[in-house]
């Protein structure tokens, strides 16, 4: 469901530096069977963040993150990696948080893969239409 409220620029804002951060620090821990969870979650809540910028920013108050997931896979933009993928990392952050999931390297791997080939292509893209919005 979809609600508008007042945009708020800054906070947008606020949330790509934050995603940048959080990724950034992410991509400093070593993938380990212990560590594949958490690097999991923090890379796919940045994501979930870049996406959350623009709904906030364009002034959408929303109620799951499907919707902020939805909002990148929909840019209009040519990337190495599927923009679908997002959509994936979205469903193992899940089974992760509230089925008990226990990941395995594999999927640590390829969620750091992921935030690498895609994260600053996105956030470039999310704060130029940040930007450019009135």
């Amino acid at each position: 469901m979809e609600r508008k409220r007042k945009s708020d620029k800054e906070k947008a804002k606020n949330l790509i530096i934050s995603a940048e951060k959080e990724v950034l620090f992410t991509l400093t821990i070593p993938v380990s069977q212990s560590s594949s969870n958490t690097i999991i979650k923090n890379i796919y809540e940045s994501f979930r963040m870049l996406g959350e910028s623009i709904l906030i920013n364009r002034g959408i108050e929303f109620t799951d993150h499907i919707q902020s997931i939805n909002e990148l896979i929909n840019l209009n933009l040519s990337t190495k990696r599927p923009l679908a993928l997002l959509d994936n990392l979205r469903r193992l952050r899940h089974k992760i948080n509230y089925d008990g999931y226990g990941s395995t390297i594999e999927e640590a791997n390829e969620a750091v893969s992921i935030a690498k080939t895609l994260f600053k292509q996105l956030k470039k893209e999310v704060e130029e239409n940040i930007k450019t919005s009135k």
